[in-house]
């Protein structure tokens, strides 16, 4: 297994224990202190426990090597484990917005002062946990990873957004106790404006997009300083869970044989690989600078 796969299965590992400890704390919370946008708060966080043991069982399967039926590995199994991570989202988002909307229509009374002390630890140790795993994401390239991040930070906000609703419910008095409600609503938009935040990466991971400019003028800088290389031409980058596969054509002169190319390639594609350990392959066209004959 790589470093890369077990950083990234250690911080989902943490991640789901961590949701556990904020779910029961928030939903104990939210009983024993009158608040829905705590209850709320606490449904959501136990989506995110469901939603990180799905991410940990995609990069597991997404790090298995390639075989024969699936000759370019498993990690198109890394986004789609994003889009289910997604649904929870936006299934969560609904719920607590229905549930926000008839309490708003009901009568009821303030939540308890002592919520606010919850949320305001709650807020710091989400946004904590977001940093956490959202640098583990980046440095290991994982999609799934980096949403499972987000979920974080979507806590995070949802439990400011509890902590403004009871604030207000408990300053204003009063004629205000749905305040708390209005807080769960609101921040059911942003939990879905997030899944889209998420959703977006994730989609463009599985239709090949092209978003890796940067990475393609270091691997042609790279392949052009190997000997008998000429220059580069084309170059494709396509993204299998944290690893890429490479396709790129190489121009090396017309004259030299059919084996000495294939050698120069061998030598471009061991220096590429040495140089990006994320790179699970590379497919290498070699074409001759001077071309006598059309296609």
């Amino acid at each position: 297994m790589s470093k890369a796969f077990q950083k990234a299965e250690k911080t989902i590992i943490q991640s789901v224990l961590g949701n556990i400890l904020m779910a029961g704390l928030k939903i104990t919370g939210g009983v024993l202190g009158n608040s829905f946008a705590l209850i709320a708060d606490g449904i959501e966080s136990l989506t995110d426990v469901l939603s990180s043991f799905l991410v940990w069982i995609g990069i597991r399967y997404a790090n298995r090597p390639a075989d024969e039926d699936h000759p370019y590995g498993h990690g198109k199994a890394e986004p789609l484990i994003t889009f289910v991570v997604v649904l929870f989202l936006v299934l969560a988002a609904i719920g607590i917005a229905y549930q926000a909307i008839v309490n708003i229509q009901s009568p009821r009374t303030a939540p308890e002062a002592f919520t606010l002390w919850i949320l305001a630890g709650i807020i710091i140790a989400k946004e904590i946990m977001y940093r956490i795993v959202s640098k583990t994401g980046k440095e290991t390239r994982s999609t799934a990873i980096s949403a499972d991040a987000w979920h974080h930070r979507s806590d995070a906000i949802t439990s400011l957004m509890a902590f403004l609703g009871v604030s207000i419910a408990l300053i204003m008095g009063e004629g205000w106790e749905s305040a708390d409600d209005w807080a769960a609503l609101f921040a059911s938009g942003i939990i879905v404006f997030n899944a889209y935040l998420i959703f977006r990466p994730a989609l463009g991971e599985i239709m090949d997009e092209h978003i890796y400019d940067d990475f393609i003028e270091v691997i042609k800088a790279t392949a052009e300083k190997v000997d008998g290389v000429i220059s580069t031409e084309k170059c494709y980058v396509r993204k299998h869970g944290m690893q890429y596969n490479i396709d790129l054509h190489l121009i090396v002169s017309g004259k030299i044989s059919v084996q000495e190319g294939h050698k120069i390639a061998h030598m471009t594609k061991n220096a590429l690989v040495e140089k990006f350990p994320e790179i699970l392959d590379v497919l290498i066209h070699v074409e001759p600078d001077i071309c006598e004959i059309d296609f």
